[in-house]
This record gives C-alpha cells, structure tokens and sequence, in this order.
C-alpha cells in the first residue's frame, strides 16, 4: 500500500482479522478511540550507534516533533545476542500494547542461525518503513579502491578480517559473505568478526582493529561525510541518492544485491486496536516534513507496509532466507 495513498482503519481491521488477531465488535469500536495510556517502551535490540538504534532514535524524534502521538516514545538499547536478549524479554510481555521495538533481517536470520529461540512468528508485525543497503567500508588511507580490490586482498590473505554489527549468520555476517561468494571466495573461510552493533564495529574499524567494515548504509553517513572511511560498494540495485559517487557491487563486477529492511514490531498478541491505531500513524509519519528530512539525512528509502503486508512480507523473507543459510553452510542443524 503506498504511503499516499489515504489509511482505511476499517479496511485495516479486516486485513488483522485476517492474520489471526482476535476481533470482536468492542474492539472494533475501541479502535476507533484506542491510545497509548503511558510511555512506549521503544527499544532497540543493540547497543547505540548501530541500524536499530538510528531507526528508533530519528523515528522517537519524528513523532514527538509532530507531535504524532500524546505519549513519550522512550528510546531503549537493549544488546546482546544479536537481537536474542531483547527479544527474549519483549516476548515475556505478551499483550502489551506499550512495547514496541525496531526489526530488520535478522530477527529472522538469528533465529535460523540457532542462536534465538524467538523470531518474527513470536511477535505482532505492526509496520514496515524503510529499505537500506549494505556499504562496504575501509579507513580513508587503506590500500583498497574497490570491492575487487579488498576482495583479492583477502584471496591472498585469508586473515584479513572484516567486521560487522551482527552476530555470526545474522544481518552483515550474510551480506558481506553473500558479495564474497559472487566474487568468487569461498564465504565459509571469511575472517568475518562480529560487534555487538555498527557503532562498535566502526570504532573497531577506525581503530585499525579490523580492516573493513560491512554496515548498513544509514548508519556511515557521518564518517563519510567527515572523511574517515572510504565506500568501496553499496549492495543496492542502483547508486544510492545520497551517496552518488559509492557504486554498487554489480557495478564492479559482483553479481550481489542485499537490502536491509527496517520495521517496527510488538510485543506478542498485541491488541487489533493497538496495531491499528500505530500503523495509522507510522503511515502519518512518513508524510511529514520532519521524516522526509531525517530519511534523506540518513539515505533511507521509504517502503511502507501494513501489519498484514508486513506480516506476509516476512513469512516470504524466511524462505528466502533458509535457502541463503543452507547455500553458505551457515544454516542451524
């Protein structure tokens, strides 16, 4: 459903009756009125600096400068395990309608790896957002002017490590071993280090402790524009808009595309009425003049789903994904 186009909350309620979430006509009627009664617990499953750290952070901002809602949406870091610990605690809290926490890949990739118990299945799918891409990133004085160029590096130094803010088999482990495979490396034998979010691993980088970077495109804005990394490769389809001078992997040659999306979810069986009343005013959210602002600071692009898109969206992105794990031997078994 295109953000433009104007929110049917009756037609959203169908669409939840649909997915499952119990409806009766009081809630129907409660979804017309139903609001947050106290502070949201808004959190992200990592520490600061990283993808879900910027997404609840700028969205926080966003809702309270458009004063989209009557409560505080409270930021939240909750690291560890790629995502486990967090989510291991939002599931305890089954029907609150205050708990809400950013998700992307890897709240399905964690889960198939075996390091979670829980994945996407386990909690309420209330709004797709953006897309972002993968950026593969160096020191501004390294050796390496393109992807091939690191990628041949490590073909004749296969200690060469490459760090990412995603536990191993999650999110970055999966894009920098999927752009490794198309160039040609075996992706089983990739030095990949993992850090408890991207803000670590671009301290690490910056360091000198690890001698590239794969983070999400968002996420590197400000290192770029400060002039302490070099891009080497974003893995989107096309050049990203805000970064017009960083080619894509395709580009030099890797037949490799990987896009990270960022949504919001609940906590599991989480009230229809609740569901609806936060996609309506994501939706609005992505209207204003705050959010265009913000999502073109950090290069994001929009990508709206509702709860039911969503939820079938990431029903499809399991599939997918299962057959990645497997194809990189990284599948639990």
């Amino acid at each position: 459903m295109p953000v433009s186009n104007q929110f049917d909350r009756r037609e959203t309620l169908k669409l939840l009756g649909a997915t499952g979430l119990a409806l009766s006509p009081l809630s129907m009627a409660w979804a017309q009125a139903w609001q947050p009664r106290q502070a949201v617990e808004y959190i992200a499953p990592a520490n600061p600096g990283g993808g879900w750290d910027t997404l609840i952070r700028t969205t926080s901002r966003v809702i309270q400068e458009e004063k989209l809602a009557t409560v505080n949406f409270a930021p939240i870091n909750t690291p560890g395990g790629g995502g486990a610990v967090a989510w291991a605690q939002i599931a305890a809290k089954r029907g609150n309608p205050h708990v809400l926490f950013a998700a992307s890949p890897p709240l399905i990739l964690v889960p198939l790896s075996g390091t979670s118990r829980f994945g996407h299945k386990d909690f309420t799918p209330i709004a797709r957002l953006i897309t972002d891409y993968s950026i593969l990133l160096v020191k501004s004085d390294a050796p390496y002017k393109s992807a091939r160029d690191l990628f041949d590096a490590v073909k004749a130094r296969p200690n060469l490590s490459v760090g990412g803010g995603s536990a191993p088999g999650s999110m970055d482990h999966i894009s920098i071993a999927g752009a490794a495979s198309a160039a040609g490396l075996n992706p089983a034998s990739l030095n990949y280090i993992a850090f408890s979010g991207g803000g670590e691993a671009m301290t690490n980088l910056l360091g000198g402790h690890v001698q590239a970077v794969i983070t999400g495109a968002g996420e590197a804005q400000s290192q770029l524009k400060g002039g302490q990394v070099r891009a080497l490769a974003v893995s989107g389809p096309k050049r990203v808009a805000s970064l017009p001078d960083v080619p894509t992997f395709q580009e030099q040659g890797i037949d490799f595309t990987f896009d990270i999306w960022r949504g919001i979810m609940g906590a599991p069986g989480m009230p229809a009425e609740a569901v609806a009343y936060y996609q309506d005013m994501y939706a609005r959210m992505l209207k204003t003049t705050a959010w265009e602002k913000a999502r073109d600071q950090l290069g994001w692009i929009d990508a709206y789903q509702t709860s039911a898109e969503f939820g079938a969206f990431l029903e499809d992105q399991h599939k997918q994904f299962s057959t990645v794990l497997a194809d990189l031997g990284l599948a639990r078994r």
